[in-house]
């Protein structure tokens, strides 16, 4: 299979009394296999978007990066270009399909990219629908599926609920990257792309800087080994599956599953040699737990596409167990591995926030945002994003931190695309302080308590704590 996974589970198994629900990290690492690595056959599909209002220089340099990505390609992948506004067409190969990468075919796939006109609107939908398409005509199941799309506006020509309903019917049929160039468009949409289809989603602001980008988006593709990997879950039946959520290198919501002999699988993407975290959140009735007792709650296993197109396991199982202690809550000390996550997502939701309230004018709200969001920067070390945060910060009059009147819309993007983007644990970082004593926070929302009694947002649906928002549980 060219890689080798393993398996690590960190799971608290002490609960409190009256608790519902149990969390996981599970950690997957992925090394490369002894011995030669297998030939993967890769299929790309590049997606470019020639709306009006990329018009002139902007899809003069987007046609730049297009070609100098399509150089990137090995011979022998497969290539297929879609070039979207409100509709969609597949301009490379003419005859449909996908086309082996070859020097002709590369010619002639350029000159496809520099014969693009900018007209019509944007309906992002349309594009991926197009590239499922496309890669449905690959017939070897054991093909790395993987597209990229750049787009400078917002994707007004199709509804919310119809992108989602093509979103769920891309879901674990191709991976994608989407790149946001200027500042036109919002990064609620990409990020919707790319947790969806397991990519990365970037701002790129100086337009010029998309050429390095993509081709460094075609090099790291080649790394790929695995084409499909999935997390299996085989579940206790007192328990239920909550949810999972991929923590580092990015977060991201889990929200397709399928239900195979019994066993949960949740879609992880394509691999290349490298690790991931993933959080694992179970609820129960606490009647139905004896008091005291180890309980297997779930088993996990990794299981991976292969070449022929099966579904094998891949990787040594582990058990998520649990017991039910007589302490309340109070009483039991939380995992700070878990703190640390729901204070990481806390940060990202604080970002995002912030972005929202600048764009939408409501500068208060970015204000209160930004304190937050640095304050858990600085305490969980996360440099890169404490990095961003300050960049866009000035000293108020007040003498606290607020957000400069003159950051401009590409600033606030970036900070709201970049939110999602975790680090590993510095050695060193000051933890947030967590006091067993506090009481845990029910949210009214979705009545789910939440992992620290710090918590500013319901981790489970991202209802705001404060003013207004949920109450200590009595």
């Amino acid at each position: 299979m060219g890689l080798s996974f393993a398996l690590e589970v960190d799971s608290p198994s002490d609960l409190p009394y009256d608790e519902r629900r149990a969390d996981a990290l599970i950690t997957v690492t992925a090394h490369s296999a002894a011995g030669p690595s297998p030939q993967v056959r890769s299929a790309q599909v590049l997606i470019m978007d020639r709306s009006l209002s990329m018009s002139r220089h902007k899809l003069d340099e987007a046609k730049r990066a297009m070609c100098a990505a399509i150089d990137t390609l090995r011979d022998g992948t497969l290539l297929g270009i879609v070039a979207g506004n409100h509709q969609a067409e597949v301009i490379f190969p003419p005859t449909g399909g996908l086309a082996v990468v070859d020097a002709r075919s590369r010619e002639e796939a350029k000159l496809r990219v520099a014969g693009q006109l900018a007209e019509g609107g944007t309906a992002i939908g349309q594009w991926l629908d197009r590239a499922r398409d496309l890669f449905a005509s690959v017939e070897s199941p054991g093909t790395v599926r993987h597209a990229v799309l750049y787009t400078d506006g917002k994707d007004e020509h199709e509804t919310p609920e119809q992108l989602a309903e093509i979103l769920t019917s891309c879901a674990d049929r191709f991976i994608c990257h989407a790149r946001g160039l200027g500042e036109d468009w919002h990064h609620d949409e990409l990020l919707r792309i790319t947790q969806a289809l397991h990519g990365t989603a970037e701002a790129v602001v100086t337009i010029g800087d998309l050429t390095e980008d993509f081709t460094h988006l075609m090099r790291e593709a080649q790394r790929i080994v695995v084409p499909r990997l999935y997390l299996g879950l085989r579940l206790n039946s007192r328990f239920q599956l909550a949810f999972v959520r991929q923590t580092r290198p990015t977060e991201a919501d889990l929200t397709s599953r399928q239900l195979i002999d019994g066993e949960t699988h949740v879609p992880l993407g394509s691999w290349p040699a490298e690790s991931r975290q993933y959080q694992v959140s179970l609820r129960f009735d606490p009647g139905t737990l004896a008091v005291d007792e180890l309980m297997r709650a779930a088993r996990v296993v990794l299981h991976a596409e292969f070449p022929d197109g099966t579904r094998r396991p891949c990787s040594e199982s582990a058990a998520m167990v649990v017991r039910r202690r007589a302490t309340p809550g109070f009483g039991i000390v939380r995992s700070p591995d878990l703190t640390r996550v729901e204070n990481e997502r806390e940060l990202g939701m604080a970002m995002r926030a912030c972005a929202d309230a600048q764009l939408r004018g409501d500068l208060d709200r970015a204000d209160r945002e930004l304190r937050l969001a640095t304050g858990l920067a600085e305490s969980l070390g996360d440099t890169a994003r404490l990095r961003l945060l300050r960049a866009v910060a000035t000293t108020g009059p007040d003498g606290r931190p607020r957000l400069r009147r003159d950051a401009s819309r590409g600033e606030m993007l970036r900070i709201g695309v970049d939110s999602t983007k975790t680090v590993s644990r510095p050695v060193g970082s000051r933890e947030l302080s967590v006091r067993n004593t506090g009481l845990p926070r029910v949210c009214p929302r979705c009545d789910t308590t939440a992992t620290s009694p710090t918590a500013k947002f319901c981790e489970e649906c991202g209802h705001p704590f404060g003013a207004g928002g949920p109450v200590d549980a009595l």
